[in-house]
């Protein structure tokens, strides 16, 4: 199962961890089985039976049926393609592992980390947790962290990962200095840690990152043309930062130019002002005919009558 934005697998009876839907719902509605925006339900076998529904408002979840033994699922399609699980496969995702596949790649470390065939369950949110633990940039290509930056990603990703799997996912549980509870909707006031430090956030990978400057410094180099999105209300540095893209260097561009054209357009000899030219009715001009009226008219009508 593949939960998408929306996606919840609800237990008859029970209330599932970080079930949203279920505080959001009348309380005339919560008693409803199956759920509503139910797209499947089913019952498993022997006493007592259990009744699970999965509910998706937005239809972007995916679930996918595999005919194969339950403990060997990860051995099939589409799992087996994936990396190893920074929580459970312990004896294969080590350190020396993410090394070897950073420098094996030349990509930003944000789109390196949301890349399911390095490793398994790093999302956004999570990935920018990781990396703002870590002190690393987001934008930074993964094969020019040195080791000790490497070794402080590995345990930043198990840090983080561990954590999020311990409290099963339920975000007021997580720790007050973690990035997750300041990084939501951008351009609001809360654009800053308790500490004072400033968020921002970039595009990496088509994806919205969020960091702290102050924190992520760049140690390497970055994909060119990177665009900036600080938040509203930031001071310093920041507030003052605008995105580098295509359009504002050509903005740029364009004002260095403006005081060489006022300057050209000054010095330009002056010119008199050309009069439009006019004309009076005379004897040149004539009216349309009643012939001509006709055959306009004649015309127009056969055009209606088709």
């Amino acid at each position: 199962m593949h939960l998408g934005m929306t996606g919840w697998v609800h237990i008859r009876g029970e209330q599932t961890a970080l079930d949203n839907s279920v505080k959001k719902t009348k309380e005339s509605d919560k008693d409803e089985w199956p759920p509503r925006f139910c797209k499947f339900h089913l019952k498993t076998e022997g006493k007592p039976e259990v009744e699970v529904a999965f509910t998706d408002a937005r239809r972007l979840g995916r679930v996918r049926l595999v005919d194969c033994p339950g403990k060997d699922i990860r051995k099939y399609s589409p799992l087996v393609e994936n990396g190893p699980d920074p929580v459970i496969d312990l004896d294969i995702f080590t350190e020396q592992y993410l090394k070897n596949k950073m420098r094996s790649r030349h990509v930003p470390i944000k789109a390196f980390l949301l890349d399911q065939t390095m490793i398994s369950g790093i999302g956004n949110w999570v990935a920018d947790e990781t990396l703002y633990h870590a002190k690393l940039h987001p934008e930074q290509y993964c094969d020019e962290f040195s080791d000790a930056e490497i070794t402080s990603l590995f345990k930043s990703i198990r840090y983080v990962c561990q954590t999020a799997v311990d409290k099963l996912g339920d975000s007021g549980q997580f720790p007050e200095h973690w990035l997750f509870s300041y990084r939501w909707g951008k351009g609001s006031k809360g654009h800053s840690l308790p500490n004072g430090e400033t968020l921002a956030f970039i595009k990496v990978g088509g994806r919205t990152s969020c960091y702290v400057p102050a924190v992520q410094k760049k140690t390497g180099h970055i994909p060119p043309k990177a665009e900036t999105m600080p938040f509203k209300g930031a001071t310093g540095d920041e507030a003052s930062k605008k995105p580098s893209t295509e359009k504002a260097e050509k903005r740029k561009e364009t004002a260095k130019r403006k005081p060489e054209l006022a300057e050209d357009e000054t010095n330009a000899p002056a010119t008199a002002p050309t009069k439009k030219k006019t004309r009076k009715m005379g004897e040149h001009d004539t009216e349309p005919s009643d012939e001509t009226r006709n055959v306009g008219s004649r015309r127009s009508t056969r055009l209606r009558g088709k």
